[in-house]
């Protein structure tokens, strides 16, 4: 599968903008999907992961309920709409995609190493 992120940008603190990512190949529906996000000088970390139907998500702490996942199958399309942004989410944002393991729960899901399949990122830059 070939994954296409975009949506980011400029934005000022307490905005709401929505990433998408583009999903083409082989049923991308069939796929666990994801967020990370890498700050400036920092590692890359885990945002958000969603169920193959949609019906179940996790989000890391940093995430704070401002951000929610969803998914569209028709459109093959994943999104991760931010609310209430502050200068400290300023990242490159990556979507990944995990075709082979089951969905689960927890810190497993973070593991960068399930997902097999990356985005080549959007960034989102947030002023104060």
């Amino acid at each position: 599968v070939q994954l296409q992120a975009y949506g980011g940008g400029l934005v000022q603190a307490g905005g709401s903008p929505r990433l998408s990512c583009a999903a083409s190949g082989r049923s991308p529906s069939t796929y666990i999907m994801a967020w990370f996000r890498q700050a400036p000088g920092k590692v890359r970390e885990f945002v958000a992961a969603l169920s193959r139907g949609g019906g179940s998500s996790y989000y890391a702490a940093s995430a704070g309920g401002r951000f929610a996942i969803s998914r569209d199958n028709a459109k093959n399309t994943v999104y991760l709409q931010m609310n209430s942004l502050k200068p400290e989410d300023t990242a490159l944002y990556y979507c990944a995609a995990d075709r082979d393991n089951p969905w689960t729960t927890g810190s497993v899901l973070i593991n960068q190493g399930r997902y097999g399949y990356w985005g080549q990122g959007t960034l989102v830059t947030v002023s104060s």
